[in-house]
């Protein structure tokens, strides 16, 4: 279908959207040329119909949520983006539980679990990624993962069916999950916590912001953590061991602060970082016989 088909079904389908936006203003690494559709669905219902059509039309179409992990092509993307955003809604599913839309960013579902008194989430304070993203990879840190704190999660499978999933069945692992390269698109989840004094779950998420602060180069945009933990190792210290802290290609470096980040210096393109990525991975294999693998997700024209 050409854009001008595109659109005037968008418009019939009541859906929220915009064209030629840059990418760069929806990720955290802020890189990435235009989508030449962005939608904002606000409702399953019109979710739905949006994924039936791009599936029935051979339209491509990305799911998007805070866009963090996320290295996006300088050429944009083709088809339509699905941001997620106006899934936002949070509520006490009971004393110990909060269910959560898959467009609520994790800084805020912490947040509410905090005024709540639940504790459980306190390793997520900091993460700058969305919910249903977090479940998509199994976010994680501080020896704890999203997985850990799931009960279950309710989401749309490729046959356009509603699917409510107990944590059990998700498939997590390091970094993965059911949802990993596949066409199923998250809807919410529902977390279960425990009770706890807000002053001690407070002092536990001020101390790992701080400790963030202190070891990530929070100052400069990037998608995290570029490379994900090999066997045995820690991807950062093998990079610095391989005397590559501060290699940069054009606008992209590997951070002084914290070598397991490439961080956009402030001009960085999708072709920097990857060509950083590729002789970050070269180098720590030559000198360390280790295969890094990238955590950043790449999309796009490439």
């Amino acid at each position: 279908m050409d854009t001008t088909a595109i659109a005037n079904a968008l418009s019939g389908m009541d859906i929220f959207f915009r064209e030629k936006e840059s990418m760069a203003e929806h990720t955290t690494f802020k890189i990435g040329g235009p989508a030449d559709f962005i939608c904002e669905p606000d409702s399953v219902s019109r979710l739905k119909d949006l994924l039936s059509f791009c599936r029935k039309n051979s339209v491509p179409y990305f799911v998007l949520g805070n866009g963090s992990n996320l290295l996006v092509s300088d050429n944009g993307i083709e088809g339509i983006v699905i941001s997620l955003k106006r899934f936002e809604n949070v509520t006490l599913e009971n004393a110990f539980e909060i269910r959560c839309d898959a467009g609520v960013r994790l800084s805020h579902l912490c947040s509410v679990a905090l005024q709540n008194e639940l504790s459980g989430l306190e390793f997520a304070w900091g993460i700058p990624g969305s919910v249903g993203g977090a479940i998509y990879m199994n976010a994680g840190a501080y020896n704890s993962e999203i997985s850990t704190v799931l009960k279950e999660c309710t989401y749309i499978d490729e046959s356009g069916n509603t699917v409510q999933a107990d944590v059990s069945g998700l498939d997590f692992g390091y970094r993965k999950s059911i949802f990993s390269d596949s066409e199923k698109v998250i809807i919410n989840a529902v977390f279960r916590l425990t009770h706890e004094n807000r002053d001690i779950i407070q002092s536990r998420m001020d101390d790992l912001l701080r400790r963030r602060k202190e070891k990530q180069p929070l100052e400069y945009p990037s998608a995290g953590s570029t490379f994900k933990r090999p066997t045995g190792h820690f991807a950062g210290a093998l990079i610095e061991k391989s005397g590559l802290k501060g290699t940069s290609v054009g606008g992209a470096e590997v951070s002084e602060k914290h070598a397991g980040f490439i961080i956009n210096k402030g001009s960085a393109t999708c072709r920097d970082v990857l060509s950083l990525i590729s002789k970050v991975k070269e180098e720590v294999f030559l000198k360390e016989s280790v295969v890094l693998e990238p955590e950043v997700k790449t999309v796009g024209r490439l």
